[in-house]
């Protein structure tokens, strides 16, 4: 059945669906109407699970990891600085081995304020052990949410897992969401009834003191467990489309690829507008195909690789920047590709920082100005007169 959600109110439905247990809330923009719809589901009686007011992000990080450790299966969502609030907590939570899931609505991170899109808060912690996907549409936002419980809790996997979502641009937009019934999304989704939890009935612990000669292998297995969720992410979504009639899965998804000599390369909502894009220059005879990366942690290195195998240049663009090294899709992309006996010329685009608009004349011209002598990278839209004023050093 098709329903006219706004992005925040689709994922509360999904989250419905999935019965957590325990949700843990902090309001914070662009994120909050998450919260409020799930806590107005569980004041109706439509959803039962102990929903828990925090003071802080930090503590419903801390709400979701008791829970789990218990056998329960845990929600939270977030934004922002309340995500690197959290982020003590998310390491825990993957070094415990506990399969939580959270949402992200993306948005920028301060100083200065800025409380519109870009995808620097979830970069901050992609080292830490959690698996990331990322949505391109509200749709996708929806039909994630069941995958990523099934990820999550995979015995193989037992990992965290954020789903990600730009902030306003899904959250706050409506679309028409073709929803699932409860029975639908129970056969999808078993109960969460975990091996391992906190039970006085068996003694034991998480999060134990790793000494020197614990601590390696305690990573060397979590490593492993990312490079299994590669396997379970693509089944997963071949078992969603078998059960459901759609492929919203994979860890990438290519885009009029075929024969095209330059690869655009992307995540996020800025999918939608490239292919919108990449279909006007196809049409003026440009072979120009898209690459989307759906899924970070664990990076589709090897997926990636034959993806663009054909691929003459390739420009990579990105909501993000790694101050003082560069774009940081860029980095991996072009550390996945060093093999490649082609070596295709591989330009980093940062835009959309602190939610600029990206519009489709923007990226048209930046595929049409690209050339193999561009730096390695490069800033979209960039004002230049506005730059010294920021600078606490002359530029020269």
């Amino acid at each position: 059945m098709k329903k006219f959600l706004e992005g925040s109110q689709a994922v509360a439905e999904a989250v419905k669906l999935c019965k957590p247990e325990v949700i843990s809330a902090y309001p914070i923009t662009p994120q909050t109407h998450i919260v409020e719809r799930l806590s107005q589901m569980v004041a109706d009686g439509e959803l039962k699970s102990e929903f828990i007011n925090v003071e802080s992000e930090f503590s419903a990080a801390s709400v979701i990891l008791g829970a789990s450790a218990t056998g329960s299966r845990a929600y939270s969502a977030t934004t922002s600085q309340g995500l690197l609030l959290m982020a003590e907590v998310l390491f825990n939570l993957a070094g415990m081995r506990l399969p939580v899931v959270v949402t992200c609505a993306n948005r920028s991170v301060s100083a200065p304020i800025n409380i519109w899109n870009d995808h620097q808060d979830v970069m901050a912690i992609r080292d830490s052990g959690i698996i990331q996907l990322f949505a391109e549409d509200n749709q996708e936002v929806y039909d994630m949410h069941l995958q990523a419980y099934r990820i999550a809790e995979d015995p193989q996997i037992s990992l965290p897992v954020v789903v990600n979502m730009d902030g306003f641009i899904l959250t706050h937009a409506y679309e028409p969401i073709e929803t699932l019934t409860q029975k639908e999304a129970d056969d999808f989704l078993p109960p969460y009834s975990p091996e391992r939890k906190l039970d006085p009935a068996r003694p034991g612990t998480f999060g134990v003191l790793a000494d020197p000669n614990w601590y390696l292998e305690t990573r060397y297995a979590m490593q492993k467990a990312q490079e299994a969720a590669k396997r379970v992410v693509k089944k997963v979504a071949s078992d969603f489309k078998a059960s459901f009639g759609k492929f919203q899965g994979d860890v990438i998804e290519s885009y009029r690829l075929e024969g095209a000599q330059t690869a655009a390369v992307a995540l996020g909502s800025l999918v939608g507008t490239l292919k919108d894009v990449i279909d006007e220059e196809r049409e003026k005879g440009k072979k120009i195909g898209l690459l989307k990366i759906r899924c970070l942690r664990p990076f589709p290195e090897d997926e990636i690789k034959e993806a663009l195998k054909e691929a003459e240049n390739i420009l990579i663009f990105e909501k993000a920047l790694s101050l003082g090294s560069g774009g940081i899709i860029f980095h991996e992309v072009r550390s996945a590709l060093y093999t490649s006996p082609s070596r295709p010329n591989l330009k980093c685009f940062v835009l959309g920082l602190g939610g600029r608009d990206v519009p489709k004349s923007s990226l048209k011209k930046t595929i049409e100005s690209f050339s193999p002598a561009m730096p390695d990278l490069n800033f979209v839209d960039l004002k230049e007169e506005q730059i010294k004023e920021h600078l606490y050093v002359p530029v020269s």
